[in-house]
């Protein structure tokens, strides 16, 4: 079964605040082999919709639906899965995995962490 990965930001009307998830997709997008699309889940566009669609239109037979978020809030508990349960209605043949936001991951806890630390100067002790 093939697989693609979905980044999910928020989505803003200013091309300035889209800028930095366009360069993450672009780095991530060199360094996987996953195929991997960025949406928005409102106010710009590549749209969950039309990311799921390409998906779809390339033989993605299962896809992961990564947040862009710090925490999961109205957004994330009501909104964004209404959006996937629509989307699986229109790709039944397609899986579609809602994974919870990146904020909540170990990793982006530590990895933010330490960019807090650098900035107030302290070191981190582990």
């Amino acid at each position: 079964m093939t697989y693609g990965l979905i980044l999910l930001a928020h989505g803003s009307s200013d091309p300035k605040w889209r800028a930095p998830f366009a360069q993450l997709h672009e780095a991530l997008a060199a360094r996987l082999q996953t195929p991997l699309q960025l949406a928005y889940m409102e106010l710009s566009e590549p749209s969950l919709e039309t990311a799921v669609a390409e998906l779809s239109a390339s033989g993605i037979q299962r896809a992961e639906i990564l947040p862009l978020f710090f925490a999961a809030g109205r957004h994330l508990r009501r909104d964004v899965p209404a959006q996937v349960e629509a989307l699986r209605a229109a790709h039944p043949h397609m899986a579609l995995t809602l994974l919870p936001p990146v904020g909540e991951h170990p990793a982006f806890v530590d990895a933010l962490a330490a960019v807090i630390a650098e900035q107030a100067g302290d070191a981190l002790s582990t």
